[in-house]
């Protein structure tokens, strides 16, 4: 018998989506305009400017049952 155990995945960022950030000091709508294993580069659709980060956003994927810690 596992835990209730809630999964976080990296997003997968696109090259061209237009996404939206809330409850972040990164808040705001942003255009993703470039994407490798570790960064992703987003673009301000007001002011242009373009900043690139470490991948930060995440999703919950799932809810289930797991051992945890994960082995």
């Amino acid at each position: 018998m596992g835990e209730q155990v809630t999964v976080f995945a990296a997003y997968p960022f696109k090259v061209g989506q237009k996404i939206r950030i809330e409850g972040s000091r990164r808040g705001g709508d942003w255009e993703v305009i470039g994407v490798d294993e570790h960064t992703v580069t987003l673009r301000c659709p007001i002011s242009k400017r373009e900043f690139t980060w470490p991948i930060f956003c995440y999703h919950v994927a799932d809810e289930a049952d797991a051992a945890w810690p994960k082995p």
